[in-house]
């Protein structure tokens, strides 16, 4: 571990350097990367000149205690020296935990695609509750929530919804999101009180920026047509609805919640880009061996991830046995406990390949 902090020390100093480099500053691309990883490597290194000071202390109060000394003189150093002792355990902590490879998708906002899964009509109330869920506690992080494309169902809840989420550190905190969620339940409908268990798939995506993917505009096919809403007001009468159907891929996207053709499109566009990015970042951890998901996962959307079961009031997440009783806190988008203990299952593991 020390090589490597060496090592990251080093090639801090040379891009302290190279940033000033008025060459590097006229190629605005290349300085923008350079400050980028200049700045993603400045706490490691902070972090170790820290405990390197700390080191130096102890080793200088280790050399006073062979000196003769007075018993209360010894007696400070011998204090002095079991608080360097500790602060340095724990600055060895800090320094594994920050030399864990950063996900480069942490820091972008995210784009959120909840399907209704097995049991019908409940699945689809459910998917709505999870929507609800997300936005509550985006709201509480002081995130904003954005809707793409939803399809309703006539008894509430949706087929489908895609929104983005957008805010700090959103794909972070969310990522663990992704997969089966089930509910166990009284459907209202149920008049003999049998309890029904319905699914719904979710999907945590980090929003594809412009550098991360291009796509080609003759691989892309456009159709626009007329809304189908529920009746009523949401019906349009003009071609705004939008779908866009990648030919490489075969990937279709549909808008038509906007009344507007242009914003339809550049929703879909945005959706049909992350997608695309989401596929080539799933090809390459799936080339890299030692990229291999961790206990907690980020990925499988097919794995049954947590259980939010209403006759006992409580959630449990399968993937670090995490039970809470707290159901009607948790759906109004009190997330947080649990989202702390799959960060720290996901570090633990990380730890472990670190070394």
């Amino acid at each position: 571990m020390l090589e490597k902090l060496s090592f990251i020390e080093k090639k801090y100093k040379e891009l302290s350097q190279k940033i000033i480099d008025p060459e590097i500053i006229n190629n605005i691309e290349e300085w923008q990367r350079l400050v980028k990883e200049h700045a993603d490597i400045e706490p490691i290194v902070i972090k170790y000149k820290e405990y390197t000071r700390a080191q130096k202390t102890l080793e200088e109060d280790k050399e006073m205690l062979k000196e003769k000394l007075d018993d209360e003189m010894k007696e400070l150093l011998k204090e002095e020296v079991a608080e360097y002792e500790e602060l340095i355990e724990n600055l060895e902590e800090e320094l594994r935990i920050l030399l864990i490879p950063k996900d480069p998708n942490d820091h972008k906002n995210v784009i959120v695609e909840i399907r209704a899964g097995a049991g019908g009509d409940e699945a689809g109330l459910f998917a709505g509750d999870l929507f609800r869920m997300y936005s509550m506690y985006a709201e509480r992080q002081g995130w904003k929530t954005e809707l793409m494309s939803s399809n309703e169902q006539g008894v509430g809840g949706f087929k489908e919804v895609i929104f983005m989420i957008k805010g700090k550190g959103a794909y972070s905190r969310l990522k663990y999101e992704s997969g089966v969620h089930r509910v166990q339940r009284v459907p209202t409908t149920e008049s003999s009180g049998r309890i029904h268990t319905s699914t719904a798939t979710v999907a945590v995506l980090p929003e594809a920026e412009d550098i991360d993917i291009e796509i080609n505009q003759n691989d892309i096919r456009i159709d626009v047509f007329r809304s189908s809403g529920n009746g009523g007001q949401s019906v349009n009468t003009t071609d705004s609805a939008v779908r866009i159907t990648h030919i490489p891929t075969g990937m279709v996207v549909s808008c038509q919640d906007e009344k507007s053709q242009h914003k339809n499109r550049d929703k879909a566009m945005k959706i049909l880009k992350t997608r695309l990015y989401d596929q080539m970042m799933r090809e390459q951890h799936n080339e890299i061996a030692e990229e291999r998901r961790s206990q907690v996962g980020t990925g499988d959307r097919s794995e049954r991830i947590r259980t939010y079961n209403f006759p006992q009031g409580r959630i449990t997440d399968h993937r670090i046995n995490m039970t809470l009783y707290k159901l009607e806190n948790f759906l109004d988008g009190d997330i947080d406990e649990m989202i702390d203990g799959l960060i720290t299952s996901d570090q633990a593991e990380k730890l472990k390949q670190v070394g």
